[in-house]
C-alpha cells in the first residue's frame, strides 16, 4: 500500500495582538499601531503592518519606535481578549480537522493527509481559513505543502490575511528564489555566515555540497541544506488541552492547619512553574486538588489568561483553595496541575511589563539548576523553622 503523500496547512493570525485592538475599536484600523509599554523601559510587543513601514518590530524598545514614528498610537493591551480569541480560534480548528497542534497562542498546524479522498484538502483549507475570519473577525494567513516547513515558509509569504499552496513536487519551486533569511531559526549570525561563503538565496545553499557546509556550521550544516531542499518530516503534534505539568504531596500526618496548607501548595505551584518554564510552556488552566483524611477527593479548576509567572499562578492556587476547602477537615494530600499548555511566544514575553518578570524568574530557576530547586523559594514556601535561620 503506497503512504499518501501529506498535506500540512499552518495557519498564522495576523499581527494578532494588533488585530484583536482595532476588532475591539475599528477606528484604529489603518493607524500605525504599536501594543506594548511607551515608557522608558518599554518594549514593542507587537506592530501593525503600518508601523512596519516604519522600520518598527517586535522586541524594538519602544523609545527607538517613537523616534521612528512619532504619530504611532501605542496601547497597553490585554491578556485576557488575547487568551480569548486564541482559544476561540483554537476550538473552531479543533471542530473542524482531525489532527492539528497549537505551535504557539496565534499559530496552528493542521494536518490534513487523506482527507483529500472526502473534501479536497486546498478547497477544505480555504474553507476553514474563511470560517475562522467569519466567525472571529480576524484577519488569518495560510500555507499548505507537504510539510510544516514549507507550510510556515508559505505563510509568510501570503501575509497579510492571504493564503499561498505549494503543490506536491513543487517544494523547490517555491523556496530557490527565496532569500536564505526566510527559512525559520535563520538568523543575522547565520546569514552573515552564509554571505561570507558567497550564499544569499536558498537555492545556492540546495546546491552547496553538505560537507562544506557541515565544516562551516557542524550538524547545523546539514539541517540548513535539508531545509534549503525542503526535505524536513517532523509530524504535527496532536494538541490536547489534558496535556499537563503536575505536581502533588502526601502528608505524614494529615492537616487542616490552613497557614501549613497554603504553604505546601506555594511550594508544589512553584515547582510547577519551574517545569513549564524549562519547556518553553504557558498555561492556561490551574487546578487544586484535595483529598481528606477519608479519601475523598476534590478538585477545582479554572481557565486563565496564558502564564508562566509565579505571582499570577500562586495568586490563583490561593484563591481556589480558598472556594475548595472545607474548613476543618484534615487533608492528607494536596495537589497542583497546569493544563491548556501552549508553547510561548516571543510577544506574549514582551508584553507589559511580564518581560521583566519572567527574566527574573528565569534568573531564578538558573540559580535552582545551579544550586538546586531548593536554594531559592518563597519564604511562605519553606519548611517550618527556616524562616528565620
Amino acid at each position: 500500500m503506497n503512504t499518501p503523500l501529506r498535506s500540512i496547512a499552518h495557519f498564522d493570525l495576523d499581527a494578532f495582538f494588533v488585530s484583536v485592538e482595532v476588532l475591539k475599536n475599528p477606528s484604529l484600523r489603518g493607524k500605525p499601531l504599536i501594543v506594548g509599554g511607551d515608557g522608558q523601559r518599554g518594549i514593542v510587543a507587537a506592530c501593525s503592518y503600518e508601523a512596519r513601514k516604519f522600520g518598527i518590530q517586535s522586541a524594538m524598545p519602544s523609545l527607538t519606535a517613537k523616534r521612528l514614528c512619532p504619530q504611532a498610537v501605542f496601547l497597553k493591551g490585554s491578556y485576557h481578549e488575547y487568551s480569548h480569541y486564541s482559544r476561540l480560534v483554537t476550538q473552531i480548528i479543533a471542530d473542524a480537522v482531525p489532527l492539528y497542534e497549537k505551535a504557539s497562542i496565534d499559530e496552528f498546524y493542521v494536518d490534513l493527509t487523506g482527507m483529500e479522498k472526502f473534501f479536497g484538502v486546498s478547497r477544505y483549507t480555504r474553507e476553514l481559513r474563511e470560517k475562522i475570519i467569519r466567525e472571529t473577525g480576524l484577519p488569518i494567513s495560510y500555507g499548505l505543502s507537504a510539510n510544516k516547513l514549507v507550510s510556515k515558509m508559505a505563510t509568510n509569504e501570503a501575509k497579510p490575511n492571504g493564503f499561498l499552496e505549494v503543490a506536491h513536487g513543487k517544494e523547490t519551486d517555491f523556496l530557490w528564489p527565496l532569500t536564505v533569511d526566510k527559512i525559520p531559526m535563520v538568523g543575522k549570525q547565520t546569514q552573515e555566515q552564509l554571505r561570507a561563503i558567497g550564499i544569499d538565496r536558498i537555492g545556492q545553499l540546495a546546491a552547496t555540497p553538505v560537507q562544506q557546509l557541515e565544516f562551516v556550521f557542524g550538524k547545523w550544516g546539514r539541517k540548513l541544506w535539508e531545509k534549503a531542499n525542503g526535505m524536513y518530516d517532523s509530524p504535527v503534534e496532536a494538541y490536547s488541552e489534558q496535556k499537563s505539568l503536575s505536581h502533588e504531596n502526601t502528608f505524614g500526618e494529615d492537616s487542616s492547619d490552613v497557614p501549613f496548607l497554603h504553604k505546601e501548595l506555594v511550594r508544589l505551584t512553584e515547582k510547577n512553574a519551574y517545569d513549564l518554564r524549562k519547556e518553553e510552556k504557558f498555561t492556561g488552566c490551574v487546578t487544586v486538588k484535595l483529598r481528606y483524611d477519608d479519601f475523598t477527593t476534590v478538585s477545582k479548576q479554572e481557565v486563565i489568561d496564558y502564564t508562566a509567572l509565579d505571582n499570577v499562578l500562586l495568586a490563583k492556587v490561593k484563591d481556589l483553595l480558598t472556594k475548595l476547602y472545607q474548613r476543618g477537615r484534615k487533608v492528607r494530600l494536596v495537589g497542583v496541575k497546569f493544563s491548556h499548555l501552549v508553547p510561548m511566544s516571543m510577544q506574549m514575553n514582551l508584553f507589559d511589563n511580564s518581560a521583566e518578570k519572567l527574566q527574573l524568574f528565569k534568573a531564578v530557576d538558573t540559580i535552582k539548576d545551579q544550586f538546586g530547586k531548593g536554594a531559592v523559594m518563597k519564604a511562605t514556601g519553606l519548611p517550618p523553622g527556616k524562616k528565620n535561620s
